[in-house]
Protein backbone atom coordinates (compact mmCIF):
# COMPACT_ATOMS: atom_id res chain seq x y z
CA UNK A 1 0.00 0.00 0.00
CA UNK A 2 2.82 2.32 0.54
CA UNK A 3 3.64 1.89 -3.07
CA UNK A 4 0.17 2.98 -4.03
CA UNK A 5 0.57 6.17 -2.09
CA UNK A 6 3.79 6.88 -3.93
CA UNK A 7 2.01 6.26 -7.23
CA UNK A 8 -0.84 8.48 -6.10
CA UNK A 9 1.74 11.15 -5.38
CA UNK A 10 3.14 10.69 -8.88
CA UNK A 11 -0.36 10.84 -10.28
CA UNK A 12 -0.93 14.06 -8.37
CA UNK A 13 2.28 15.49 -9.86
CA UNK A 14 1.20 14.43 -13.34
CA UNK A 15 -2.24 15.93 -12.78
CA UNK A 16 -0.67 19.14 -11.49
CA UNK A 17 1.67 19.30 -14.48
CA UNK A 18 -1.28 18.65 -16.82
CA UNK A 19 -3.31 21.36 -15.14
CA UNK A 20 -0.39 23.77 -15.33
CA UNK A 21 0.13 22.91 -18.99
CA UNK A 22 -3.61 23.38 -19.67
CA UNK A 23 -3.54 26.78 -17.94
CA UNK A 24 -0.53 27.81 -20.00
CA UNK A 25 -2.31 26.67 -23.16
CA UNK A 26 -5.44 28.55 -22.10
CA UNK A 27 -3.39 31.67 -21.43
CA UNK A 28 -1.61 31.24 -24.71
CA UNK A 29 -4.89 30.72 -26.52
CA UNK A 30 -6.44 33.76 -24.88
CA UNK A 31 -3.40 35.88 -25.75
CA UNK A 32 -3.42 34.55 -29.28
CA UNK A 33 -7.15 35.21 -29.62
CA UNK A 34 -6.69 38.70 -28.24
CA UNK A 35 -3.80 39.29 -30.65
CA UNK A 36 -5.92 38.06 -33.58
CA UNK A 37 -8.76 40.34 -32.49
CA UNK A 38 -6.38 43.29 -32.26
CA UNK A 39 -4.98 42.52 -35.70
CA UNK A 40 -8.48 42.35 -37.17
CA UNK A 41 -9.39 45.64 -35.49
CA UNK A 42 -6.16 47.21 -36.77
CA UNK A 43 -6.89 46.02 -40.31
CA UNK A 44 -10.46 47.36 -40.11
CA UNK A 45 -9.27 50.73 -38.80
CA UNK A 46 -6.58 50.87 -41.47
CA UNK A 47 -9.19 50.14 -44.16
CA UNK A 48 -11.52 52.82 -42.77
CA UNK A 49 -8.64 55.28 -42.62
CA UNK A 50 -7.68 54.58 -46.25
CA UNK A 51 -11.31 54.98 -47.34
CA UNK A 52 -11.62 58.25 -45.41
CA UNK A 53 -8.38 59.45 -47.00
CA UNK A 54 -9.70 58.53 -50.48
CA UNK A 55 -13.03 60.26 -49.74
CA UNK A 56 -11.19 63.39 -48.62
CA UNK A 57 -9.07 63.37 -51.79
CA UNK A 58 -12.17 62.94 -53.96
CA UNK A 59 -13.93 65.77 -52.12
CA UNK A 60 -10.87 67.99 -52.67
CA UNK A 61 -10.86 67.15 -56.41
CA UNK A 62 -14.61 67.86 -56.70
CA UNK A 63 -14.16 71.17 -54.87
CA UNK A 64 -11.26 72.12 -57.18
CA UNK A 65 -13.33 71.28 -60.26
CA UNK A 66 -16.29 73.19 -58.87
CA UNK A 67 -14.07 76.21 -58.16
CA UNK A 68 -12.56 76.11 -61.67
CA UNK A 69 -16.02 75.82 -63.22
CA UNK A 70 -17.25 78.75 -61.13
CA UNK A 71 -14.27 80.83 -62.26
CA UNK A 72 -14.75 79.95 -65.93
CA UNK A 73 -18.52 79.83 -66.21
CA UNK A 74 -19.73 81.86 -63.24
CA UNK A 75 -20.30 84.92 -65.41
CA UNK A 76 -22.36 83.10 -68.03
CA UNK A 77 -25.66 84.68 -66.90
CA UNK A 78 -24.17 88.16 -67.10
CA UNK A 79 -22.59 87.37 -70.47
CA UNK A 80 -25.97 86.14 -71.82
CA UNK A 81 -27.61 89.34 -70.58
CA UNK A 82 -24.97 91.49 -72.35
CA UNK A 83 -25.34 89.74 -75.73
CA UNK A 84 -28.39 91.81 -76.76
CA UNK A 85 -26.33 94.95 -76.10
CA UNK A 86 -23.74 93.64 -78.59
CA UNK A 87 -26.51 92.82 -81.11
CA UNK A 88 -28.08 96.28 -80.82
CA UNK A 89 -24.76 98.10 -81.14
CA UNK A 90 -23.87 96.00 -84.19
CA UNK A 91 -27.24 96.75 -85.80
CA UNK A 92 -26.81 100.46 -85.05
CA UNK A 93 -23.39 100.50 -86.74
CA UNK A 94 -24.68 98.55 -89.74
CA UNK A 95 -27.72 100.84 -90.08
CA UNK A 96 -25.69 104.05 -90.17
CA UNK A 97 -25.47 105.30 -93.75
CA UNK A 98 -22.51 107.25 -95.12
CA UNK A 99 -24.55 110.45 -94.91
CA UNK A 100 -25.34 109.80 -91.24
CA UNK A 101 -21.67 109.04 -90.58
CA UNK A 102 -20.73 112.45 -91.97
CA UNK A 103 -23.35 114.29 -89.95
CA UNK A 104 -22.99 112.35 -86.69
CA UNK A 105 -19.35 111.23 -87.05
CA UNK A 106 -18.36 111.61 -83.39
CA UNK A 107 -21.47 109.72 -82.25
CA UNK A 108 -20.80 106.83 -84.64
CA UNK A 109 -17.13 106.84 -83.61
CA UNK A 110 -18.19 106.63 -79.95
CA UNK A 111 -20.40 103.63 -80.70
CA UNK A 112 -17.52 101.97 -82.59
CA UNK A 113 -15.16 102.56 -79.65
CA UNK A 114 -17.74 101.16 -77.23
CA UNK A 115 -18.18 98.11 -79.49
CA UNK A 116 -14.39 97.51 -79.56
CA UNK A 117 -14.23 97.77 -75.78
CA UNK A 118 -17.11 95.31 -75.44
CA UNK A 119 -15.28 92.88 -77.73
CA UNK A 120 -12.10 93.32 -75.63
CA UNK A 121 -14.06 92.51 -72.47
CA UNK A 122 -15.58 89.47 -74.19
CA UNK A 123 -12.11 88.26 -75.15
CA UNK A 124 -10.73 88.88 -71.68
CA UNK A 125 -13.43 86.69 -70.15
CA UNK A 126 -13.40 83.89 -72.72
CA UNK A 127 -16.49 84.88 -74.72
CA UNK A 128 -15.96 84.06 -78.39
CA UNK A 129 -18.20 84.96 -81.31
CA UNK A 130 -19.55 82.11 -83.44
CA UNK A 131 -19.89 83.74 -86.82
CA UNK A 132 -20.92 81.28 -89.53
CA UNK A 133 -20.60 82.18 -93.20
CA UNK A 134 -23.10 81.60 -95.96
CA UNK A 135 -22.29 78.23 -97.51
CA UNK A 136 -20.99 76.68 -94.27
CA UNK A 137 -22.42 73.33 -93.20
CA UNK A 138 -25.17 73.55 -90.56
CA UNK A 139 -23.94 72.27 -87.17
CA UNK A 140 -26.72 71.78 -84.60
CA UNK A 141 -24.11 71.99 -81.82
CA UNK A 142 -23.48 75.71 -82.51
CA UNK A 143 -26.27 76.78 -84.91
CA UNK A 144 -30.00 77.17 -84.50
CA UNK A 145 -32.04 76.79 -87.68
CA UNK A 146 -34.57 79.62 -87.81
CA UNK A 147 -36.04 78.51 -91.12
CA UNK A 148 -35.47 76.19 -94.07
CA UNK A 149 -35.87 77.21 -97.69
CA UNK A 150 -35.07 75.62 -101.04
CA UNK A 151 -32.45 77.88 -102.61
CA UNK A 152 -31.16 76.99 -106.08
CA UNK A 153 -27.46 76.21 -106.25
CA UNK A 154 -27.22 75.07 -102.63
CA UNK A 155 -27.12 71.69 -100.92
CA UNK A 156 -29.46 70.62 -98.12
CA UNK A 157 -28.00 71.51 -94.73
CA UNK A 158 -26.01 74.47 -96.07
CA UNK A 159 -26.33 77.85 -94.35
CA UNK A 160 -28.09 80.32 -96.64
CA UNK A 161 -28.53 83.25 -94.24
CA UNK A 162 -27.12 84.37 -90.87
CA UNK A 163 -29.73 86.13 -88.72
CA UNK A 164 -27.61 86.51 -85.56
CA UNK A 165 -24.15 85.48 -84.43
CA UNK A 166 -23.69 82.93 -81.68
CA UNK A 167 -21.41 83.02 -78.67
CA UNK A 168 -19.27 80.52 -76.75
CA UNK A 169 -17.97 80.93 -73.21
CA UNK A 170 -14.72 78.95 -73.25
CA UNK A 171 -16.05 75.59 -74.47
CA UNK A 172 -19.74 76.07 -73.62
CA UNK A 173 -22.37 77.50 -75.91
CA UNK A 174 -23.93 80.71 -74.58
CA UNK A 175 -26.17 81.30 -77.56
CA UNK A 176 -26.34 79.43 -80.88
CA UNK A 177 -25.89 81.32 -84.11
CA UNK A 178 -29.30 81.82 -85.69
CA UNK A 179 -29.25 80.77 -89.32
CA UNK A 180 -31.39 79.91 -92.30
CA UNK A 181 -30.71 76.52 -93.84
CA UNK A 182 -31.18 75.18 -97.36
CA UNK A 183 -33.69 72.40 -97.75
CA UNK A 184 -32.77 71.38 -101.30
CA UNK A 185 -32.68 67.62 -101.72
CA UNK A 186 -29.15 66.27 -102.18
CA UNK A 187 -28.32 65.82 -105.84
Amino acid sequence: MAERKENDFLDDISDAEAEEMAEELEEFSDDELELDALRAERDELKDRFMRALADAENARKRADKSRRDAEQYGGSKLARDVLPVYDNMKRALEAASDEQKEVAGPLIEGIELTMRELLNVFGKHGVEIVSPEIGDKFDPQVHQAMFEAPVPGTVAGEIIQVAAEGFMLHDRLLRPAQVGVSSNPAS
